[in-house]
């Protein structure tokens, strides 16, 4: 998909959804899974595998027994489970492999693990809330992959997300909060998260959820798992201003919050995954 914005840097190119997620949409469309479809599909992409396998491996440590097939892993972790390290495979393998984007990737699976335990916590759709959070800054990785050279120098001009934004849309014509949320609609993601990534630059801003359509939920755990990882002295007053507006005890989500990250930074690094959330 392309996107004709900007001075002479005219063709925003967005990527097309890769045809394991086509594949995987098609698959899960239908009310009983096919688990041996379901595996074929994850052992035809070596990364995909490689990546499931290390999930278990990380989930069922302690476990008696040993997990050693793809649709063994499949039945382990669950579908969604399997569907959102789809999507992070998929986002990685769409990008040129530098360290700036590295570093992204890294990062965005972190938040994206946090956002889908608090957003379980909240009685929020967690897999909605971990997608928001995987691909928060992946229009970064568009705007890397058109202009490498003069978005790296933007980058260093500005390296405050809310100060970068501006220079984007000055430079491109249009920020990475709106094309992440156009690649998250591009590949066919839940509305929520698609609107959590659009605004979560705006509500980070401002402590105001926006008046959307979708729910505004996840966009409250975006900002929320922000303040967590870059200002956690802020965290209570963010958590104040956010949780009434989704009709949340304040209080009950700062517990949730710490619990979430006390319990993230005793987690062996992995995709966070475990049989307790995905219940489908």
């Amino acid at each position: 998909m392309r996107i004709a914005k900007g001075s002479d840097l005219t063709l925003l190119d967005i990527p097309a959804m890769p045809a394991s997620l086509v594949q995987l949409s098609r698959l899960l469309q239908d009310h009983d899974v096919n688990l041996k479809a379901l595996a074929a599909l994850v052992e035809s992409d070596m990364a995909l595998a490689s990546a499931v396998m290390k999930a278990v491996s990380s989930a069922a440590t302690g476990m008696r027994g040993r997990i050693n097939h793809v649709q063994q892993a499949l039945s382990f972790l669950g579908i969604k489970e399997v569907a959102a390290i789809t999507y992070e495979v998929s986002m990685r393998a769409a990008f040129p492999p530098i360290m700036e984007l590295e570093l992204l990737w890294t990062r965005g699976a972190r938040r994206a693990r946090l956002m889908k335990h608090l957003g379980h916590e909240m009685g929020l759709e967690p897999y909605a809330a971990h997608a928001a959070g995987l691909f928060e800054e992946c229009g970064k990785a568009v705007l890397f992959r058109h202009a490498p050279e003069h978005y790296r120098a933007m980058m260093r001009a500005a390296p405050e997300d809310l100060d970068l934004v501006v220079l984007e849309r000055a430079g491109f014509g249009m920020g990475h909060d709106e094309l992440g949320a156009r690649l998250c609609e591009a590949w066919m993601l839940a509305p929520e998260a698609a609107s959590s990534v659009r605004h979560h630059l705006e509500v980070r801003r401002s402590g105001l959820l926006p008046e959307t359509p979708s729910p505004c939920g996840v966009c409250a755990v975006s900002a929320i798992v922000w303040t967590m990882m870059e200002q956690p002295e802020h965290l209570a007053a963010m958590v104040d201003r956010l949780a009434p507006q989704i009709d949340r005890d304040p209080t009950s989500v700062l517990r949730a919050a710490h619990a979430v990250l006390e319990r993230a930074d005793t987690t062996p690094t992995g995709t966070g995954a475990g049989p307790g959330v995905d219940t489908a």
